[in-house]
């Protein structure tokens, strides 16, 4: 059992994530785009904090928040995000955050500890602007270029105005410099329900999923709704329907034990009911954490859609618009977290993989990296009802920062 010293402080952890949660508060949740208001005043809430942790504030260029550490010794980096999706949950990205920061302080000022934690706070993991800007800018997958393109997806600010707004305007962004780091741990609510429903206090996450997006372009012949006979119709929306449909019928004979795929948006032209659509186009993902299973998925996509441009009456073309490479977990940091587990939740873990994206999965292509779950009430996330208990968010701190550590070898 680790001393009294190196646990987790949990009326601390409990008292700073509601301190943020009275920060654009929408409900029971939060409201706080990237680059709002809200936002803005969260991440000033924390650069005021990093002294008490022994580390030193810096916002760089992007919007991205480093807590950096001068004691001796290897280095932890650990994190997460600060602002929120629309009219969302209060957790998804600062308990991250408060970990860390709690793990810095427990740590940081352990002198019988070589090494430190340090901090990152990711700018728009929740892609307002683009998706994982912040990590995949320090990992150096951001171009100036992709930038300057930028635009807020709700209200079509550009994200040099934005940056302009918080004080960026000019600002270098950085970028991780090799060897500082003995890698990256990230903690996060599960956002699905099997911690919850299996009574468990600690998720060891294995591996984080890819994402893949497409984008799927029907055309036909827009024309008037009454007066065009049905067996002369080119409809686009009718065989955007079939298609997903037809999708929905073949990829379980081809995808994997835990493949999911989801259309999430439809848009028919003109979209005016007297008149036939002349196109349509959905928005399509696929999220596996197998890059073979996402491969034979893809093929099959295209020959359905070569299957619909022979047969007609309307023709199709497909274009890939995201790639999410999956991304393993450390082994050693895993064994970690469950360690810590043991000692501190009752064994309560499992190892699982998470179906959502994070930062982790930026940093580990550069560094090792791990991931730790606590348990979602209800399994519910991205919406303003989003909760966990506080004992379950108390004992995933203290899990957590025994496992910090433990990696750092205390």
């Amino acid at each position: 059992m680790p001393d009294h010293h190196s646990l987790a402080n949990g009326e601390r952890v409990l008292a700073d994530l509601n301190a943020l949660r009275a920060i654009g508060t929408y409900k029971t949740g939060v409201h706080k785009p990237t680059f709002s208001e809200p936002h803005k005043r969260s991440l000033e809430w924390l650069v005021h904090k990093l002294p008490d942790a022994g580390l030193t504030a810096a916002v760089d260029g992007i919007g991205n928040v480093f807590g950096s550490s001068a004691k001796p010794g290897p280095k932890l980096l650990a994190g997460s995000h600060l602002e929120s999706q629309n009219y969302a949950g209060w957790l998804d990205g600062p308990l991250g955050v408060i970990y860390a920061l709690e793990a810095a302080r427990v740590l940081n000022s352990d002198a019988s500890l070589q090494g430190a934690v340090e901090i990152a706070v990711w700018c728009d993991e929740e892609g307002h602007f683009g998706h994982f800007l912040g990590s995949r800018s320090y990992v150096g997958q951001v171009t100036e270029a992709e930038i300057d393109a930028a635009r807020d997806r709700t209200g079509g600010r550009s994200m040099r105005d934005a940056l302009a707004e918080m004080g960026l305007a000019g600002r270098p962004r950085v970028a991780a410099e090799p060897g500082r780091h003995v890698g990256y741990l990230e903690a996060h609510i599960e956002q699905g329900d099997t911690l919850e429903s299996g009574h468990l206090a600690i998720g060891v996450v294995t591996s984080i999923v890819g994402i893949w997006q497409y984008q799927i372009n029907f055309v036909g012949e827009q024309n008037h709704a009454g007066t065009t006979r049905m067996a002369a119709r080119k409809d686009a929306g009718l065989a955007l329907a079939k298609f997903c449909v037809a999708i929905d019928e073949r990829f379980p004979g081809a995808c994997g034990p835990r493949t999911v795929w989801t259309t999430g948006r439809i848009t028919l032209d003109p979209g005016a009911p007297s008149i036939i659509p002349g196109a349509a186009e959905m928005l399509f993902q696929i999220r596996d954490d197998d890059p073979a299973v996402i491969a034979r998925l893809e093929d099959l996509l295209r020959s359905m859609t070569d299957e619909v441009n022979a047969r007609g009456p309307c023709t199709v073309s497909l274009e890939r618009i995201r790639t999410g490479a999956p991304a393993m977990m450390n082994a050693g940091f895993q064994d970690a977290i469950e360690a810590a587990s043991k000692a501190l939740a009752g064994g309560r873990s499992l190892r699982m993989p998470s179906g959502a994206g994070h930062d982790a999965q930026m940093l580990a292509t550069i560094m090792p990296a791990g991931m730790l779950f606590v348990p979602s009430i209800g399994g519910i996330s991205h919406h303003w009802t989003e909760n966990t208990a506080d004992a379950d968010i108390v004992t995933g701190a203290q899990v957590f920062v025994d496992a910090c550590r433990r990696i750092l070898g205390g």
